[in-house]
């Protein structure tokens, strides 16, 4: 473990590639200003071919941590000489700590961060049906915290089911209370039987096809005017199908909340210290009023 000193200058990064669209830093200095610990947060952008390298720099430049986002969650795991139990069935990793002997524990923050988002809504899912687009690092922490919120089926959606099939067949067996399906997301007609729509696909995504949504609108048309539409992405804070279901009357979340609860849950792993959601929430939501 490492010693929490409030003199140490801490160093922690975001590796992934494209970064364009991360806030992180944002929330991570305004963490370091609340609990009054110095140190710097910067934004890695690293090529799929420089992981290796992008790991050693870390390790062999005084990082205590660095945050994981597309399209790494799933590979930094052959670089982890721990999981955490947020990530030891899916090893699908958010945030790793960086210990004095350098080795490497991997944790997922979004598991986290999402039950927060639902929990601070007061939003009942135990017994409920909920559909998922996409199955990659955010779905699966995603899965994880639906199974602590008590939903009974989960209907997946993606582009092949050929590339998801073995790791559905994992989750219905680390979830039998749960019951699973992998559908094409092309053979998706009727969104009426589900009291929650979450898109866990970067699609929306401020740098990755901004200006399209995952799904048509006439599809949206069929939910129940009761039943929420959470779509993960924060930038922008309203994606094209957050307009779309407001547009249709629906309740939405978009995924500012799981951002921001993720983060800072990464920064208690790194420093020891708690920050305030309140004033990191502000801060981010200031910038979306600059940037307008």
């Amino acid at each position: 473990m490492n010693e929490i000193d409030d003199k140490q200058n801490f160093k922690f990064a975001l590796i992934g590639h494209p970064l364009g669209h991360s806030l992180s830093e944002i929330v991570h200095m305004e963490a370091f200003k609340t609990t009054g610990l110095k140190g710097s947060y910067c934004l890695l952008d690293t090529e799929p071919e420089n992981l290796i390298q992008q790991i050693k720099y870390l390790k062999t430049n005084d990082f205590q941590g660095f945050n994981v986002t597309i399209p790494f969650k799933i590979p930094v795991g052959a670089f982890l000489d721990e999981y955490d139990e947020t990530c030891e069935f899916t090893k699908c990793v958010n945030t790793v700590k960086i210990d004095n002997n350098k080795s490497l524990k991997g944790y997922n923050t979004d598991v986290f961060g999402f039950f927060e988002s639902i929990r601070i809504r007061k939003i009942n899912l135990n017994k409920t049906n909920v559909s998922i687009l996409g199955l990659g690092g955010a779905a699966r922490a995603i899965i994880a915290a639906l199974k602590q919120l008590g939903v009974d089926k989960i209907d997946i959606f993606v582009r092949n089911i050929i590339d998801h099939t073995s790791t559905v067949e994992k989750l219905k067996k680390e979830y039998p209370s749960i019951k699973f399906t992998l559908s094409q997301i092309q053979n998706l007609k009727d969104l009426s039987i589900y009291t929650m729509l979450i898109n866990a696909t970067p699609i929306g995504m401020r740098g990755y096809a901004m200006e399209i949504s995952p799904l048509d609108f006439d599809i949206l048309k069929t939910m129940r005017r009761s039943c929420f539409v959470y779509d993960v992405i924060y930038n922008p804070f309203e994606t094209l199908l957050i307009k779309q279901a407001k547009k249709l009357g629906l309740e939405t979340i978009n995924g500012l909340d799981m951002f921001i609860y993720q983060a800072l849950k990464a920064f208690e792993i790194w420093t020891g210290r708690k920050s305030d959601y309140k004033l990191a929430k502000i801060a981010v939501l200031e910038h979306f009023l600059v940037e307008k």
